[in-house]
């Protein structure tokens, strides 16, 4: 019996919504100017982006985020080498290798993806304190202009990728996984905030780098690991702890 379309189904079930939303944000901010905007309104005083000297937003947001996102994907690497040692821990090794495997290639691609794109950050643009013109995401860039990397938004998706969470958690335990999404979630924008106060990102580079980072976790879950993180020669959990697919 061949499963690829019951996967197809259940990649497509956690898809739609966020892809519905997505489309309709990025859509919106490309047709108006709601990027320059809301950085005129909250983040760049005319004179300076209001982030840009504060301590909370370089060294405990930017520099001790990046730090702590990256001991997330070392501590479950960490489980995960534990699990395949130790026998009484084996169990572990499945789901430490999704977290791990998910954050990884998260954070990886979208990385890769802001090195190719060729899109100015904010704060060296004209009018917002650089001296390069805006060219958009699909515009023609003038040769002459420095090569530029900062789109999509890399520091919030290693905050994205705790999405994971959300995919580990969703076929045993409902309130964990909504709290998996939820610290993605928040923890995501609080980061792009903070970039976005610095002149570092646009909210655009948020938008698009946290539907990439959905897309990423959703992918290896379904493909990846058939949509059971957990041991598969476990018993099934309990109907009214699983989220449905």
């Amino acid at each position: 019996m061949n499963s690829e379309p019951s996967l197809h189904a259940a990649w497509w079930r956690q898809c739609w919504l966020p892809l519905l939303l997505f489309i309709v944000c990025a859509v919106v901010i490309a047709q108006t100017s709601f990027d320059t905007m809301l950085a005129r309104a909250v983040f760049f005083d005319g004179t300076r982006w209001i982030g840009a000297e504060s301590w909370w937003t370089n060294d405990f947001l930017h520099e001790g985020g990046r730090w702590a996102m990256r001991l997330v994907g070392v501590a479950a690497l960490v489980v995960w080498g534990v699990g395949k040692v130790s026998r009484r821990h084996a169990h572990l090794k499945r789901p430490a290798s999704y977290v791990a495997i998910a954050i990884i290639l998260s954070t990886g691609l979208v990385g890769l993806i802001k090195s190719q794109t060729n899109v100015d950050c904010p704060s060296d643009l004209e009018g917002f304190g650089g001296d390069r013109p805006h060219v958009g995401l699909f515009e023609d860039r003038p040769n002459d202009l420095p090569h530029a990397a900062c789109f999509p938004a890399a520091h919030s998706s290693s905050a994205f990728a705790l999405f994971a969470f959300y995919f580990l958690w969703r076929e045993r335990n409902r309130r964990l996984a909504h709290a998996g999404l939820a610290l993605g979630l928040v923890t995501g924008v609080i980061f792009g905030i903070a970039q976005q106060s610095r002149g570092a990102h646009f909210i655009s580079h948020d938008v698009w780098s946290a539907f990439l980072v959905w897309i990423i976790s959703l992918t290896v879950y379904v493909y990846g690991y058939r949509c059971r993180v957990f041991d598969v020669h476990e018993p099934a959990p309990p109907l009214a702890q699983a989220i449905p697919p």
